[in-house]
């Protein structure tokens, strides 16, 4: 697409560096905005710290990555999907609340799918790391 044509559509980037500027600023606004953010972000920071800790293999970490990735997808859609509905239905509607609410849903579903992917990649090395622990120092 040339450059004139991205005047037609001002809401279109200008090139792949406002692209990632925009994106970026997504991320930000979800930082700011959303508490559920943080709460993501302390999880995603604690499962590397174990996983780091651990010493976690390839697989293992691309699984764990992958779920990773799914729930800050679904919050950033949700987050996404929560303005979108908040522009075209300020007032309470119905529908705007099933929009919502299935954002929201698609959320805890994915939280739901981490927390098992996490307890079965994770559990099992921790287990053993904090036993071995445990009996070394002889409680």
């Amino acid at each position: 697409m040339n450059s004139a044509n991205n005047q037609d559509q001002p809401h279109r980037s200008a090139n792949r560096v406002d692209s990632f500027r925009h994106a970026f600023a997504g991320w930000g606004y979800m930082l700011r905005t959303q508490r559920n953010s943080w709460i993501h972000s302390f999880f995603t920071i604690a499962v590397i710290v174990v996983g780091l800790w651990l010493r976690l293999n390839a697989v293992e970490w691309a699984t764990l990555i992958i779920v990773i990735g799914l729930v800050w997808t679904a919050e950033f859609i949700n987050t996404a999907i929560e303005a979108i509905v908040d522009l075209a239905s300020p007032d309470l509607h119905p529908l705007a609340k099933v929009g919502k609410d299935v954002g929201a849903a698609a959320v805890l579903l994915s939280a739901g799918t981490a927390v098992i992917v996490g307890l079965l990649v994770l559990g099992p090395p921790l287990f053993e790391k904090v036993w071995t622990w445990i009996m070394r120092m002889g409680l």
